[in-house]
């Protein structure tokens, strides 16, 4: 009786029920509205350098040393889009077509000569657009800290 705890014979003679305390889950990680897109730029940084190429002030380098750095970033950033992102054309047509605006009206751009209305019934297809059809991205750990892009290397001698 002084241990604060009745014992389980005396529980049951008297009917009652022992209470068991049920540990409190933890407290779900706070995902905030910038975390997916940080996450695929960091992933465009990891696998291209596309942070590194686009922060770089490349006025000095000639333009064929760009052309060789360019053709390695875009062949790498398109590769990890492709992993991570499944991408399809907003409007699957020919550009320099003739093409109606669809339905959805939102998902054009209405460039030139267009009405005071703001709607036309079509126009020539300038840019295709771009959609994400679906997202395949890993998780992210609970304590990722989403705005190390990359983190800073230091080479230990």
């Amino acid at each position: 009786m002084t241990s604060g705890k009745l014992p389980d014979d005396v529980i049951a003679a008297l009917g009652l029920v022992q209470r068991v305390s049920v540990p409190k889950p933890a407290a779900a990680p706070v995902v905030k509205a910038s975390d997916g897109a940080l996450q695929v730029l960091g992933i465009l940084q990891r696998d291209a350098r596309l942070v590194d190429f686009l922060m770089e002030d490349i006025s000095a380098y000639e333009d064929d040393q760009i052309g060789a750095a360019v053709r390695n970033i875009h062949e790498q950033s398109r590769k990890a889009l492709n992993q991570y992102l499944k991408l399809a054309p907003v409007i699957d047509g020919v550009e320099g077509a003739y093409t109606k605006t669809p339905s959805d009206a939102a998902t054009v751009k209405l460039i030139g000569n267009v009405p005071p209305d703001g709607k036309a019934p079509g126009g020539t297809l300038r840019h295709r657009g771009w959609k994400v059809e679906a997202v395949n991205l890993p998780n992210i750990p609970a304590k990722a800290n989403m705005s190390i892009l990359a983190p800073a290397e230091l080479e230990v001698e």
